[in-house]
């Protein structure tokens, strides 16, 4: 019996991971209904993984009414409100908290941003934001980041593959303030860090309608 639990929860694992990997790199892209047989015979499962997959989908904002979301203006303008209030105040806590071992990640991440490939860089965006986030020692805050990591990934993708202007500098001046550790100014450049990520992704989405 034990087995069984541990071979259905692997199951939803890899079911998971394979359609939200499919949502994020845009095989199945907004807008798309997710059907569960379709999705079971493909991934050669039984429904059951399937479901407890789409529901934790569901739970991050990538799966709405049963199709792929297609986020709206005003969605993105809620997401980076919470994040702008979250993650500044995670930023003034790292400028008192962070250890030295991050501060060293921190400055990696920024040099991978500057010279990385795509991926690469995507995956430093992610790590730095991260590390200042876990800075804030804050369980309810990072949990509620974590719950939106998925559909912040769908926007940094955008940030990331249309070169916003500056965004590496940014980091800098963020890390500049934490190692400096004065708070108030890393608060205010994260700010407006995500404040710049914002109205670049309203821009993108407004230009693809046009």
């Amino acid at each position: 019996m034990v087995q069984n639990n541990i071979n259905s929860r692997s199951a939803y694992h890899q079911a998971y991971e394979v359609i939200r990997d499919r949502i994020l790199n845009g095989d199945l892209p907004g807008g798309t209904k997710i059907v569960e047989e379709k999705l079971a015979t493909e991934l050669g499962c039984s429904r059951t993984p399937i479901r407890e997959a789409l529901r934790q989908l569901i739970n991050e904002g990538l799966i709405i009414n049963k199709k792929v979301v297609q986020p709206t203006e005003k969605d993105l303008r809620n997401l980076f409100q919470v994040r702008i209030l979250l993650e500044g105040a995670a930023a003034k806590s790292a400028a008192t908290y962070l250890p030295e071992n991050d501060l060293q990640t921190l400055s990696t991440c920024i040099k991978i941003g500057r010279e990385g490939t795509t991926e690469e860089i995507m995956g430093a965006n992610e790590r730095f934001h991260e590390i200042i986030v876990q800075a804030s020692g804050n369980s309810l805050m990072i949990e509620t980041i974590d719950r939106m990591k998925s559909i912040i990934y769908l926007f940094r993708k955008t940030v990331v593959l249309y070169k916003r202007p500056h965004l590496i500098d940014e980091h800098e001046e963020i890390y500049n303030a934490i190692l400096a550790r004065d708070g108030e100014t890393a608060k205010q450049l994260m700010e407006t860090h995500l404040q710049a990520d914002l109205d670049f992704c309203l821009h993108i989405m407004n230009s693809s309608r046009n």
